[in-house]
Parts: C-alpha cells; sequence; structure tokens
C-alpha cells in the first residue's frame, strides 16, 4: 500500500509540470495527425486542426478578409501564426483584440518611449523593449496558459525559435504564468520577424525570442502585448 501511495505521489508531482492545455495539444492546422508516427519524426510544434477542414477554411476566409485589422495595415501575420487559434480567440475576446489594433495603427511605435504603456479602455499593457538578440543557447524557452503573446519587432530583424513538443520537456512548474522547457535545437524551427509582419504565440506555441539573426545588426524594438487567453 506504502509503495503505491509512493507511485502515486511521483506521477502527481510529475503531472504538476505541465500545463492543463499540454494535454490537448496537437500539432499543425495541416493535414498531418500530431499521432501519427511520420508526424512524429517531423515535430509537433502548434495546436492541430486537421480534423476540422471548415474551420480551417472560415479561419483562413476571415483573416484574408482583414476583418480583424481595425485600421491596422502595417503589418501581417507571419505564415507561422495558428489561423484557427487566432480565430477562436477573437471572436472569444473581441474588445481586447480590436483594442489592441486600434492601438497600433493610431500610435507611432518607433517614438513611444520604452518601457510599458496602458492601453486605454482595457487592462492591456504594451511592452515596447529596445533590446538586442543573443545566441540560442542564451535564450530561454516559455509558453503560457492564461496568456498570448502577441509580438510585433517594429525595428531591425528579431528571430523566434519554435521548439517541438515531441522533443521538449518543462523544466519547472507553471509560475506565475508562464513555464521553461529542456529541448532538442536540431528538432527547433526559426522564423525572422521583421517590421512587416507580426507573430501571436498561443499557449500551444511553445518559444524562444530573441536570437540572434543572419545579419550584423542584431539590435530591435519590439513590442508585446500579453491578451487574455480564453478557454
Amino acid at each position: 500500500m506504502k509503495k503505491q501511495i509512493k507511485i502515486i505521489s511521483i506521477l502527481a508531482s510529475c503531472l504538476m509540470l505541465f500545463p492543463l492545455s499540454t494535454f490537448a495539444q496537437n500539432s499543425c492546422c495541416g493535414k498531418q495527425n500530431p499521432y501519427d508516427n511520420k508526424t512524429q519524426t517531423k515535430g509537433y510544434y502548434t495546436k492541430y486542426y486537421g480534423n476540422k477542414p471548415e474551420l480551417i477554411k472560415l479561419a483562413k476566409e476571415w483573416y484574408e478578409s482583414g476583418e480583424w485589422r481595425n485600421g491596422f495595415q502595417k503589418a501581417d501575420a507571419d505564415a507561422s501564426v495558428n489561423l484557427v487559434d487566432f480565430y477562436i480567440q477573437y471572436h472569444k475576446n473581441p474588445a481586447q483584440w480590436k483594442a489592441l489594433f486600434d492601438f497600433i495603427a493610431k500610435n507611432n511605435l518607433l517614438a513611444l518611449p520604452k518601457g510599458k504603456h496602458p492601453i486605454p479602455g482595457t487592462a492591456l499593457m504594451i511592452s515596447v523593449e529596445d533590446s538586442e538578440n543573443g545566441p540560442l543557447e542564451k535564450r530561454g524557452t516559455e509558453s503560457h496558459y492564461h496568456h498570448i503573446d502577441f509580438q510585433y519587432c517594429v525595428k531591425g530583424v528579431e528571430r523566434f525559435a519554435i521548439i517541438d513538443h515531441y522533443t521538449s520537456t518543462p523544466n519547472c512548474k507553471y509560475r506565475p504564468d508562464v513555464i521553461h522547457y529542456n529541448y532538442d535545437p536540431s528538432r527547433t524551427k526559426f522564423y525572422d520577424s521583421t517590421p512587416n509582419k507580426f507573430f501571436i504565440f498561443f499557449p500551444s506555441d511553445w518559444h524562444i525570442a530573441k536570437v540572434n539573426n543572419d545579419t550584423d545588426n542584431q539590435n530591435i524594438r519590439v513590442i508585446v502585448i500579453k491578451v487574455d487567453y480564453v478557454e
């Protein structure tokens, strides 16, 4: 009996390392099933909606319509953004998303002082960071459960790394709303953020920010807005 209790205790401790959403996370919006052996070889990077083709179509049409822009024309979503998650979260929380795009459409993001600024009429804050990229091995991994990272590099080139779920494991507990991972660099995908595109990282998008790009200039200005994730 004591042995069984000990085993249950160990399992419970291990489960505490994972966000609740981890067990519902899948792969990408494409047709690859994350539970297929071939897909496991290629990796698993964002929530899977391949079994919902009508939802994928609806999300793509909604995105292409520009309904979400609210006057924002400076950039488009990067190809890595999970459009189904974007569609779902936008419609669950339109007030915050509309305020976000309205703010970045109407303000000179290069002229905003460094630091945090409230977005009027909401609880959202925009964080303006004048920073620089660094070596991959010195940058931290992260994902969030209660918030979505909207990230937009308005000056320079910021490189993001997206890590594979199959070969990554949490190395800490969630606190207060962030968790970090051990990961396999060889299974990592890289995307460059420039002023003509923005990135959105949902709970299923485990990522690394501010990674060295291939240019001689690593100086960047980035804005980060944390939007509430609605279940």
